[in-house]
């Protein structure tokens, strides 16, 4: 004869309603259990459901071990691949012929140089060689002006004359490939030398110019400047 285990539960810790469910028809499960009652003398059949995971560690590392991933199945239309191989071909590889393609473009020469230092005092005017060699250097002391006439407009001009006909009896034209005119400072032999260069005589060597630059100081903090001139 089969025995059923119940639970004895004092009625006073229920309330109505649980207890007239509890007492009034039998119950063939455990109370406050989600797994189905097994009798004693019943036999433990395995049920058809899925193995419980693991629960211990040494269980998961040979659960991890014994997994192969599955083997891709080769599909039935394989890509064609010649599209990009052919674009592949068009790289140039490191062994490739075409490597000449890559080669850097080539260095333009370095210009000739005119420096124009032009300060409210004097006129400088020095041409050099690519390689920063000095071919002229000259200033206004060096046409007899002297003191305060050296800063003038006039003494710059002809500076600039000056120099442009020592470079066509010198033949500097010749070897003059390329000229940079750098100007610094902003005294009156500046605007005195520009229209040296833009006007006949300097015609010449207006045609050789590639590149115009201002090398003019800037002073950022730097020493106390001079107090202002005042007059009156």
């Amino acid at each position: 004869m089969k025995t059923r285990l119940t639970r004895l539960i004092a009625p006073t810790s229920l309330c109505s309603r649980c207890r007239y469910r509890l007492f009034s028809q039998p119950s063939f499960s455990r109370l406050f259990s989600s797994t189905s009652h097994i009798l004693a003398d019943e036999p433990s059949e395995p049920s058809p459901q899925a193995a419980s995971p693991p629960t211990t560690l040494s269980a998961l590392s040979k659960s991890f071990t014994s997994y192969k991933p599955p083997s891709p199945e080769p599909s039935s239309s394989a890509h064609d691949n010649s599209d990009l191989d052919d674009l592949n071909s068009l790289v140039p590889g490191p062994s490739s012929s075409s490597s000449d393609l890559a080669q850097a473009p080539a260095r333009t020469p370095e210009p000739h140089h005119l420096h124009i230092y032009a300060h409210k005092h004097n006129t400088h005017i020095t041409l050099t060689t690519p390689q920063r060699q000095s071919l002229i250097s000259v200033s206004t002391g060096n046409l007899n002006f002297r003191k305060a006439q050296r800063g003038t407009y006039d003494a710059a001009y002809q500076l600039g004359k000056y120099v442009m006909e020592r470079i066509q009896q010198q033949g500097l034209l010749k070897q003059i490939e390329s000229l940079e005119v750098i100007l610094r400072d902003f005294g009156p032999g500046r605007e005195a030398l520009t229209k040296v260069l833009l006007g006949s005589e300097g015609r010449a060597l207006r045609a050789k110019v590639v590149r115009v630059a201002d090398s003019t100081r800037l002073k950022f903090g730097g020493t106390r400047s001079k107090k202002p001139r005042r007059l009156g």
